[in-house]
C-alpha cells in the first residue's frame, strides 16, 4: 500500500503550487467558494477509498499485510493533515477503517500484537530495571522498564486510534486499552506472588513502584477526553 499512498501523496505536493498560482485566482475570480488545492486532494483521497475497499477484504486474515495496511494508512493520514492541510471535514481514509468488518479485525489484530508485547516487556532481563537507575535527577519514581514500556505502548494505541471519525469506534479501543490495564494488573500480582517471601527484596519493590507509577500517569491521563 506504500506505493499508491505515497505517490498520491507526491501527486499533492507537486501540484500544490500549480493549483495556487494558476488554479485558485481563477476560481477566485469566478466567485466560486472551492479551495483548489483541497479539491484536488479531495478526488484523490477518494481513488485511494476505492483502491482500499478492494485491498482490505483480500488482507483481512493475513494479520501480518493487515497490520502493515493499518500502519501504513496511518501514516499515510498523519501526513496529509500536518504537510497538506487536509481537513477532517472530507472523506478520509479512517472512514474505511471504521467499517464493521475491517475495524472488528483491526481491534483483533492490536490485541494480539499488544499482548504479544507485554509477553516480551516481561521475560526481558531489564524487566524490573530502571532505565535511569544511574540518572538520579530523573529517577525518582524508580520506574521498573516494563512499566514505562507497558504505558508507552497504551499511548502508542490512543494516537493510532484518536483520529477514528466517531466516538464510539474510540470507545472500542479504550476498552481495549482497558482490558490490557487490566491484563498487566495480574501478571503484576503472578509475579509479586513469587516474590512474597522477599517483601523487601529488588523485585518485590520494583512492581510496587511500577503500580504505583501506572497509577499516577493513569491519573495524568484522566483529562484527556
Amino acid at each position: 500500500p506504500e506505493w499508491y499512498l505515497t505517490q498520491v501523496l507526491m501527486w499533492i505536493g507537486n501540484h500544490a503550487k500549480f493549483l495556487d498560482d494558476k488554479i485558485q485566482p481563477i476560481l477566485d475570480k469566478a466567485g466560486s467558494s472551492v479551495n483548489a488545492g483541497l479539491e484536488f486532494s479531495r478526488a484523490l483521497v477518494m481513488l485511494i477509498l476505492e483502491k482500499l475497499a478492494a485491498d482490505i477484504p483480500c488482507l483481512l486474515y493475513d494479520d501480518t499485510l493487515f497490520c502493515h495496511l493499518v500502519d501504513e494508512v496511518l501514516l499515510f493520514e498523519r501526513e496529509l493533515y500536518s504537510v497538506h492541510g487536509y481537513l477532517s471535514s472530507l472523506p478520509s481514509c479512517m472512514h474505511i477503517l471504521s467499517e464493521e468488518s475491517c475495524f472488528q479485525r483491526w481491534l483483533t489484530v492490536e490485541k494480539k500484537f499488544a499482548l504479544q508485547k507485554m509477553d516480551s516487556m516481561l521475560s526481558a532481563e531489564a524487566a524490573w530495571v530502571s532505565q535511569y537507575k544511574d540518572i538520579t535527577d530523573v529517577d525518582e519514581m524508580k520506574v521498573p522498564d516494563c512499566a514505562e514500556t507497558f504505558m508507552t505502548l497504551l499511548l502508542v494505541i490512543t494516537d493510532r486510534y484518536k483520529n477514528l471519525p466517531t466516538a464510539s469506534r474510540k470507545l472500542q479501543f479504550l476498552d481495549l486499552q482497558k482490558e490490557l490495564v487490566d491484563d498487566f494488573r495480574i501478571r503484576l500480582t503472578q509475579v509479586m506472588k513469587e516474590e512474597t517471601r522477599a517483601s523487601l527484596g529488588f523485585r518485590y519493590c520494583a512492581i510496587l513502584n511500577a503500580v504505583n507509577y501506572i497509577a499516577t500517569v493513569l491519573a495524568d491521563w484522566a483529562d484527556n477526553v
